[in-house]
């Protein structure tokens, strides 16, 4: 077995490689740009090369200086992770032609899947079916909007050498045909090197589902299931499951013997996926093949118990596949949710900054599952501009689909994450959805459920009335505290009261609490007794309790005179006043935001790539107006009504934190 490895990536998923390869007893090699100085798996690996600065094309896609970290620390192999060089057959020849083991597919494998162009036309060869689309590179927007309208609208345009979303977009028309292909060429020269486009046409109401394919250099070739990947924001996967809810047994088979097929066509060795589009009728096609480490694989591992990047390790050292295709069961459900920097409450734009906090739920075993977390960050460190915004990827595993959501459920509300903006509300909410709990879903849910975006959630009556009664009781605990508090001193104790008003979601509710030593009972005006217990101490940002027999988890902020809690998606400001105090509250003014709509503002902290328009210019409402670059994607900022551009702040190549003033209208 190697004696040490070189892992070419960074974050979560170099983390990820590492704690398989310290299992297997294999040293590592990470390697990091300035940036990530001080990043966890810098501090996980062995050893640690520097490699330049923070921007991935200076550093990262750098083939040469991963070469000159391999010499340096005498690395046997390589594992690519995913992105990056994880697709790039140069670097592949490269290691190739220094002696040194790829932990991947042989180059030409990755030549001719790597390429999706390359890799449809192989796939028709292989009798796999694929959506229509236009194989041949494309010279400009003109000619990309010509193919498009050919092909017929809707169309998916596409980097050749893309993934994880860069470089993809959905156009309706020409005018979109046109700005897509441009940003898809800009994003995808940014991202990999390759500004390469093709277009295909875009199935409407699809699920997105993939095939795990495993294996080595003796001819044998497995599928370790699907996964279902459909629930996706701007062509980038939120939440995984595995298996699939759709598909059934024979459906399966054929999906799984076709991916293998293709696999075998093209002398493929290591972990692999193949990606179907599959209708509501059950026909699937061929979409394209990753040639790499699936971001999502931890559902596959958790429901067959494989670790893949061991395989693809062993695989790599020339070893067999321990197991045969018979061999490969599926046991139970697994659910990941990737939890991303991006502020849902601002259209999930990129967000950045210190993470004051960071406590995932505890790993491993629970009574009715598993939790698992793959991370790469730390409390106390940083989040960065510069790469992709996924900080962590929650997954977990139950016997049946309905206990898989229900443990994600619960590890969501207590995965605490302060200090940026991020997806766990957004997260929290898909998993309550009706829709997606019937397993009803579509690439389009969430354009279809979430058509404004995400502004939160509701919750119902029955959960707000169980709030409502922990947060009575949770501030009478709160409350004693204070009084023991200020009562030292003449020891003196005020009672605290029995009767309060809680506040959430505009409405007030009038509660009587009646405390003993196992917890308090609180009732409604209609007589309903809600039961709840708990061992929570002011001060503590998670509170576990029990409602009436059933478990409820809620972070907690402290605010004037109540709670801000946070639970299912949710975030609640909570007041508990007495009667006295909340009828004075009713009189208090409300605070009105200023009015911004004079102003052009950047919602992401990024780098400004193009200003569209001029000062003194007429623009007309949708009008492209500016484009901001920001974890790897670019986001065209357009006019939400016509007006006058009066004044322009902001200029191509400045570097804007949220709310800067990019322009200022008449």
């Amino acid at each position: 077995m190697f004696k040490k490895i070189l892992i070419a990536n960074r974050g979560e998923i170099a983390c990820r490689v590492i704690k398989t390869a310290r299992k297997m007893g294999i040293k590592t090699v990470a390697v990091y740009s300035d940036a990530d100085r001080n990043a966890l798996h810098v501090k996980m690996a062995d050893e640690a090369v520097h490699i330049g600065p923070a921007p991935a094309n200076q550093s990262y896609i750098v083939i040469d200086k991963i070469m000159d970290a391999i010499r340096q620390t005498g690395a046997e192999a390589v594992h690519p992770g995913y992105g990056f060089l994880s697709e790039n057959m140069n670097f592949a020849a490269a290691l190739e032609a220094a002696g040194v083991v790829f932990i991947g597919p042989p180059s030409p494998a990755i030549e001719a899947m790597g390429d999706k162009i390359t890799s449809k036309k192989i796939a028709m060869q292989a009798g796999v079916s694929t959506v229509p689309g236009h194989m041949g590179l494309i010279a400009d927007a003109d000619e990309a909007a010509k193919i498009a309208a050919q092909i017929g609208y809707p169309v998916m345009i596409k980097a050749s050498a893309g993934g994880g979303g860069k470089g993809m977009r959905i156009a309706w028309n020409d005018a979109e045909a046109r700005e897509g292909f441009q940003s898809s060429k800009n994003e995808a020269a940014n991202s990999f090197g390759d500004d390469r486009i093709f277009i295909e046409k875009f199935v409407t109401q699809p699920r997105h589902i993939e095939i795990q394919v495993l294996a080595d250099k003796h001819g044998n070739y497995v599928y370790l299931h699907e996964r279902e990947c459909s629930i996706q924001r701007r062509n980038q996967k939120v939440i995984e499951e595995a298996p699939s809810p759709f598909l059934d047994e024979a459906t399966r088979k054929a999906m799984g013997e076709q991916a293998c097929a293709l696999a075998r066509a093209v002398g493929y060795t290591s972990a692999g996926t193949v990606e179907f589009i599959v209708d509501g009728n059950r026909n699937f096609y061929f979409l394209e093949m990753n040639t790499r480490l699936q971001v999502e694989h931890p559902v596959t591992e958790l429901i067959t118990g494989v670790d893949l990047v061991e395989q693809m390790i062993r695989v790599a050292h020339g070893e067999k596949l321990p197991f045969a295709q018979s061999d490969l069961k599926i046991n139970g459900w697994a659910m990941e949710s990737r939890l991303y920097a991006e502020d849902p409450y601002r259209n999930f734009l990129p967000s950045i900054g210190r993470l004051t906090r960071y406590r995932p739920p505890v790993e491993g075993a629970t009574a009715t599952g598993i939790v698992r977390n793959d991370t790469g960050v730390f409390e106390g460190g940083e989040i960065s501009m510069f790469y992709d915004p996924m900080i962590a990827k929650l997954c977990t595993w139950a016997p049946t689909r309905a206990q898989a959501i229900e443990e994600m459920r619960v590890a969501l509300d207590t995965f605490e994450v302060e200090g940026i903006g991020h997806n766990l509300p957004f997260c929290a909410a898909v998993m309550d959805h009706p829709r997606f709990v019937s397993g009803n879903i579509t690439t389009a849910f969430i354009a279809e459920e979430f058509p404004e975006g995400f502004q939160g959630v509701t919750l119902d009556a029955a959960m707000l009335r169980r709030v409502a009664a922990a947060a009575a009781a949770m501030n009478r605990v709160a409350e004693i505290r204070r009084t023991k508090i200020s009562g030292t001193m003449d020891n003196h104790q005020r009672r605290v009261g029995d009767d309060w008003v809680v506040t959430l979601q505009g409405a007030a509710q009038p509660v009587t609490i009646a405390a003993d030593r196992a917890g308090s009972t609180v009732t409604f005006p209609d007589g309903q007794a809600i039961r709840i217990e708990s061992d929570w101490t002011p001060g503590d940002s998670l509170a576990r309790l029990t409602v009436d027999g059933t478990p409820l988890v809620l972070k907690v902020g402290k605010i004037p005179m109540g709670f801000r809690l946070r639970v299912r998606g949710a975030d609640l400001k909570v007041l508990v006043q007495s009667p006295a105090q909340a009828r004075l509250h009713l009189l208090m003014p409300e605070k009105l935001p200023p009015d911004t709509s004079r102003f052009l503002l950047c919602p992401m902290p990024g780098l400004v790539v193009k200003i569209n328009v001029a000062e003194g210019e007429e623009v007309q409402e949708g009008q492209s107006l500016a484009t901001v670059e920001a974890m790897k994607m670019e986001n065209i900022l357009k006019a939400e009504r016509r007006g006058v551009v009066k004044k322009i702040t902001a200029a191509a190549g400045a570097s804007l934190r949220v709310d800067d003033v990019i322009m200022e209208f008449e």
